[in-house]
């Protein structure tokens, strides 16, 4: 395995964790607002693996 696919693979492992934060904070608005905000922090570093090579 690359480390370009390792990298890219423990991202997705963290959005799923986000995503189950997201869950377990229901009814709790600061744990939900944090637990989105660390979505979308996983998201952000997400796009380098989208983009085209240059």
């Amino acid at each position: 395995m690359t480390n370009h696919q390792l990298n890219f693979i423990g991202w997705i492992l963290f959005v799923l964790s986000a995503i189950g934060f997201c869950i377990a904070s229901i009814g709790n608005f600061w744990g939900m607002v944090g637990s989105v905000f660390f979505l979308l922090a996983c998201l952000v570093f997400m796009i380098p693996f989208f983009r085209p090579e240059e």
